[in-house]
């Protein structure tokens, strides 16, 4: 497969609430290189907000993605955009957002606003409503940071102007559990849309995106499986009138680097493929939590160049069971190997998560039609 690989990490840390944690592996992430890291958060569990904490990250590192998870069920689509926005500016222009939903009857008791959409007592939660909430949630918010042209700023302190009112456009939106009049109260974010993230693993979170995601995570413990995937998930997006190739996917995997590498022996082959024997042909083993690897830093590195090199993926985002301890050795070693081997960069040649990807800054809607919705 051409071009290079995409790597991001997690930088989950369940038992941390002290901002250092988060910024010394973000730090260490960015020593590596990495597109991103992503911060997970949900209201089913305990945990410092990961918007918050990543915006205390975004000062003290300078080319890393921050992605912070944040859900849309239970939160205004407005206050969310405008804090994602805020992100962005604050990191000039590194931000993403993991899109995800919240389901269960414990964190709606939270709240005290009413149970989930499209729930009748006693019911289920409603994957599909959920979901559907969350695809108007991403739809809106794209229209909020459009709202403000580029240029919408005058701060001309002779004239007293500060904005441009013809370069402000009013959002008039109605979804199935909410509506939004007005424009953003941020102006445009430096990326003009923050990067947009979802876990595609479920059917109706797949739909979200491949209608409104710039990256897709997918959680795949063999080749063929990832490659069935994002297929399609392209297809998908096609069938939306988007461009296929705009959308990144990337496997999600588990990694645990505790254990020592499996040295190949002559006459058994490589050690990917040993193990991949005994992990039914992938190199990752399925679980409860998702596919795991587990093995060393060397290992690791042939997994995901192998992987790379039959094109079934445009790269990974890899989660460590033991944070501190596993991504260092992701960083020093693996990643090391991949830009020794050429496959992964050795600098950042952008300032901006976009430009990470490699994925072009939107056009403002409103600018380029002249439309007032």
């Amino acid at each position: 497969m051409s071009g290079l690989l995409h790597l991001a990490a997690a930088l989950d840390q369940p038992d941390a609430l002290d901002a250092g944690a988060y910024v010394e592996l973000a730090r260490l992430a960015e020593q590596g290189g990495l597109d991103f890291v992503t911060l997970d958060d949900s209201f089913a569990r305990p945990g410092p907000d990961a918007l918050g904490a990543l915006c205390r990250v975004a000062p003290a590192t300078r080319r890393i993605g921050l992605v912070p998870t944040v859900t849309t069920t239970h939160t205004e689509p407005f206050q969310v955009q405008a804090a994602v926005a805020t992100l962005d500016w604050v990191s000039g222009g590194r931000a993403g957002w993991r899109i995800d939903v919240s389901a269960t009857e414990a964190e709606s008791r939270l709240f005290g606003r009413g149970a989930a959409p499209a729930r009748a007592a006693g019911a289920p939660f409603s994957a599909e409503a959920l979901w559907r909430e969350a695809g108007e949630a991403a739809d809106v918010a794209a229209r909020l940071w459009d709202s403000w042209e580029d240029g919408a700023e005058i701060r001309d302190a002779a004239t007293g102007r500060f904005l441009d009112r013809d370069r402000l456009h009013r959002v008039d939106f109605t979804g199935t559990a909410f509506s939004v009049r007005g424009p953003s109260t941020v102006p445009r974010p430096p990326q003009g849309h923050p990067v947009r993230v979802v876990d595609a693993t479920d059917d109706h979170a797949g739909t979200v995106a491949a209608r409104y995601a710039d990256v897709a995570l997918v959680r795949a413990a063999a080749p063929a499986q990832a490659a069935a995937s994002r297929d399609r998930l392209r297809e998908r997006a096609r069938a939306f009138g988007r461009r296929p190739d705009s959308l990144r996917v990337l496997v999600s995997l588990l990694v645990d680097l505790g254990d020592g590498e499996y040295a190949a022996t002559p006459g058994r082959g490589s050690p990917l493929f040993e193990r991949s024997r005994e992990f039914g042909g992938g190199g990752a083993r399925p679980t409860v939590r998702g596919p795991l690897y587990r093995g060393g830093p060397v290992d690791l590195a042939e997994l995901v160049a192998g992987w790379h090199a039959d094109g079934v993926t445009d790269g990974f985002h890899l989660v460590p069971v033991e944070p501190r301890r596993d991504l260092e050795r992701l960083v020093n070693g693996t990643v090391a190997l991949l830009q020794h081997r050429g496959l992964f960069r050795t600098f950042y040649p952008g300032s901006t998560l976009r430009e990470h990807l490699g994925l072009a800054r939107p056009a403002n809607r409103y600018a380029v039609t002249g439309g007032t919705r």
